[in-house]
């Protein structure tokens, strides 16, 4: 018996037909999950990307105790494990931070394939290229990155040439020489369709306005988007979904395959995602950090469809909950191998046979602890703060309670009644808050998180901006408000506009006060993401 990890980084699960959606071209993954078992109740445990990895590889919650990190020596991992079992084990991927920096994601794999061009892949130096970027640079959450991007793609003609068609170009490659293997374990990590929201043309225009001229922000910043419009907002929307298609496109490749050579009736095959992304939902985009980091179902209610060779479940939807440190010990099980006692995750077979409906309790769901991790932000998943605590998420079958730290407001949604999350009812059910914030406290204390990692959630004590009493660097967008950087730098930087006739806009340092008491919605960018002045006042 073999396995196949097929992982997609930012894909929401309300873009799938399978999942619902109407409106996003996904046929693939949706004839995949007629013949797979659907998990309803799927939830991120350490967000975002490389701490979903940590807890996919080791069968563990990271969050408590791991930043954005490499693996430790200490770490012993799925591949590991299957390796020393005598499994082939293969990683494909695209996704550059598993490798790079030493962070040591590929450990236990006995072969290797990194597939360039993806965001933050220093591959295409050449320093001549004429680089233009596709918005304005107060519109770009991260301008290294996308010029990285646009470099490694200048040269690009078909649609081969995107990543993820390279990437599974090579998947399908190794499985043509290699699905004779007595057991293996092929792992895939593609970057898409997280951001730059960049697909052919063919794609997007299924989606976006044929009437739309405006810039294409392929790489939006986080927090507040009222410095899009709402014709830039669709169109944002419009670039996923062109992406999320062609994703879809080259995993259904993928998939027919792997159906070509017998591989459906001998091995496992698993597709999932690490987390959501907003896009407007409760007045946020993208992954936003800090206070205004709080997991939404957009974000933490992710798809995982499993296929099994013996039509195990086939056709049917599992709503109990399960969390990604499962993945590893149900991988195990599968293949008759024992999980070591360290793993905190616990097998989602009994799920799939029937024998219970009842998964975990509760799904709790986090960023990682500040004060660790910090080299996140050599890619995009750090975001600073000068609180101690990142909201927390901790979601029954009934219930989703943000749980936020430093005595700033909870919030509290029955997912029942009201599963876009548009009612706080925590002054109605403060039994509900209570325990479900207990259980929270017990679970880092069981994880092993530390007093200064409990204490934000405990005490209740919360923290001031000092931004509020300082002085900002701003100038007007294109709609007269304004936007403020806290150094003069950051300001001339985003005012620039490299399309534009005329002189910059000009730069003025004025007083927090003075923007608030402007317009209490002017935005500031603070911890590389977006603000509104009265979120900091």
């Amino acid at each position: 018996m073999n396995v196949i990890l097929l992982v997609n980084d930012t894909f929401r699960r309300d873009h799938l037909g399978c999942y619902g959606n109407d409106w996003i071209h996904t046929p693939h993954l949706d004839a995949f999950a007629e013949r797979a078992v659907v998990f309803d109740r799927y939830y991120i445990a350490s967000y975002p990307t490389v701490p979903n990895r940590w807890d996919m590889a080791v069968g563990c919650y990271g969050f408590p105790t791991r930043g954005w990190e490499p693996l430790h020596g200490a770490d012993r991992t799925l591949a590991q494990m299957l390796d020393q079992a005598g499994v082939h084990t293969q990683m494909i991927w695209d996704t550059p931070m598993l490798a790079m920096h030493d962070y040591n994601y590929t450990r236990g794999f006995q072969g290797l394939s990194f597939v360039h061009g993806q965001k933050n892949d220093p591959w295409i130096t050449s320093p001549d290229l004429p680089i233009r970027f596709p918005a304005q640079p107060h519109k770009i959450k991260s301008l290294s990155s996308l010029e990285g991007y646009l470099r490694n793609h200048f040269a690009r003609r078909h649609e081969r040439q995107f990543p993820v068609a390279r990437t599974m170009t090579e998947a399908i490659e190794w499985l043509e020489t290699n699905h004779t293997q007595e057991r293996f374990f092929l792992y895939v990590d593609m970057w898409d369709p997280h951001e730059p929201f960049d697909s052919p043309w063919y794609d997007y225009e299924r989606y976006a306005n044929p009437d739309y001229e405006g810039e294409q922000i392929t790489y939006p910043q986080y927090g507040r988007a009222s410095y899009m419009t709402e014709a830039e907002h669709h169109n944002v929307r419009a670039l996923y979904a062109g992406l999320v298609t062609l994703t879809d496109r080259w995993l259904g490749r993928f998939l027919d395959m792997a159906e070509r050579l017998g591989l459906f009736e001998n091995t496992l095959i698993l597709w999932t995602t690490d987390h959501g992304h907003l896009f407007g939902e409760h007045e946020l985009h993208g992954k936003p950090g800090a206070e205004m980091g709080r997991l939404y179902e957009e974000t933490t209610r992710i798809p995982l469809l499993v296929h099994h060779p013996e039509a195990l479940g086939a056709g049917t939807r599992v709503p109990g909950i399960v969390q990604p440190p499962d993945l590893l010990p149900s991988i195990l099980e599968f293949m008759g191998i024992e999980a070591p006692d360290f793993v905190e995750g616990r097998s989602f077979w009994p799920l799939v046979r029937g024998e219970t409906t009842q998964g975990h309790a509760y799904a709790f769901s986090n960023r990682y602890p500040q004060g660790g991790g910090q080299t996140g932000a050599a890619f995009d998943g750090w975001v600073g703060s000068d609180r101690s605590g990142e909201p927390a998420t901790i979601t029954s079958e009934t219930w989703a309670m943000i749980y936020m730290p430093g005595g700033l407001p909870s919030e509290l949604y029955n997912l029942q009644d009201d599963p876009a999350q548009a009612q706080n009812v925590i002054e109605r059910y403060p039994q509900v808050a209570e325990r479900m914030s207990a259980a929270w406290l017990s679970f880092l204390q069981d994880h092993g998180a530390t007093e200064d990692r409990i204490r934000p959630f405990a005490d209740g004590k919360a923290e001031a901006h000092a931004i509020a009493d300082a002085a900002v660097f701003a100038f007007r967008d294109d709609h007269g408000r304004w936007l403020a950087f806290p150094t003069r730098h950051q300001a001339e930087e985003a005012a620039y506009q490299q399309n534009a006739p005329g002189p910059p806009r000009a730069v003025e340092e004025i007083a927090f006060a003075t923007l608030h008491d402007d317009n209490p919605r002017n935005l500031v960018h603070l911890f590389d993401q977006y603000y509104w002045a009265e979120d900091l006042a």
